[in-house]
């Protein structure tokens, strides 16, 4: 792309953005501008603006940026206030039905994963994980969903950058162990919590995708012991590639992420 002054001034904000989302990994200034051609020094400034707004956050002490909350937040809000929001939420709740377990829309920020959105089960009983809590990614189905959805090199880089504190017995606590499974989930195309964010919780978690089979977020379902053992797990991800596969159809194929 090499636009070069042609670039209304508007526009140019806006493509640093969308350049940086869809980077495997944080840039730079001089990177971003490899795709845009604008004179080295506009790039610059327009990306220290941002990341004095709040768009965008520095790696580190380096100079390579990725996205910072304010941006995250606004992605999230366009997603959640979007026409599409409700059709999102009904077929969480079809799936719900058929699989008579709580099941959660979760999503990847600096903080771990996200729950957007979910639909509780019936039961009485019933783990709590509200809307907005954030959980790990080396201990749960949606996390370790993620990780795996990642390239090898940015999916050893980051499971070396994350603190892998044990939660249970079962919780992954060494890069090795953790990168095995990894590995093996990004073949199989689904991942499971073993008792390891919660004693004596199960789940399952399989990734949604954009349009150019990117991770946008991960569908899972959890339940007690008691409910849902790991037999049990693996019975329902049909269930859930279905609805992931509907999810990406309503989210991109008929109208687009946001729609209009």
């Amino acid at each position: 792309m090499d636009y070069s002054d042609r670039i209304p001034t508007n526009l140019r904000t806006l493509l640093i953005l969308e350049i940086l989302g869809n980077s495997d990994s944080p840039m730079t200034a001089t990177e971003i501008n490899n795709e845009l051609g604008l004179p080295k020094q506009t790039v610059h400034r327009l990306c220290n603006t941002l990341e004095k707004e709040g768009f965008l956050t520095r790696q580190g002490s380096s100079k390579r940026y990725l996205p910072a909350r304010r941006l995250r937040d606004l992605g999230t809000g366009l997603l959640h206030h979007s026409r599409l929001h409700i059709a999102r939420h009904q077929i969480l709740k079809d799936v719900a039905q058929a699989v008579g377990e709580t099941v959660n829309f979760v999503v990847p920020e600096a903080e771990g994963m996200r729950y957007l959105d979910r639909v509780e089960t019936d039961w009485p009983f019933r783990i709590q994980l509200n809307v907005g809590t954030h959980v790990p990614f080396h201990c749960t189905a949606s996390g370790k969903c993620f990780l795996a959805s990642l390239s090898k090199r940015a999916r050893g880089a980051m499971v070396a950058s994350l603190e892998l504190t044990r939660r249970t017995d079962a919780t992954h606590t060494q890069p090795e162990t953790l990168l095995e499974e990894l590995a093996q989930i990004s073949a199989n195309g689904y991942a499971l919590d073993r008792q390891e964010l919660v004693q004596g919780m199960v789940a399952i978690a399989v990734p949604i995708t954009d349009d150019q089979g990117r991770f946008l977020a991960a569908l899972a379902v959890h339940g007690p012991l008691q409910r849902i053992d790991e037999d049990h797990a693996m019975a329902q991800k049909d269930i859930l590639v279905r609805a992931a596969n509907r999810l990406r159809s309503v989210l991109f194929v008929d109208h687009g992420l946001l729609g209009d």
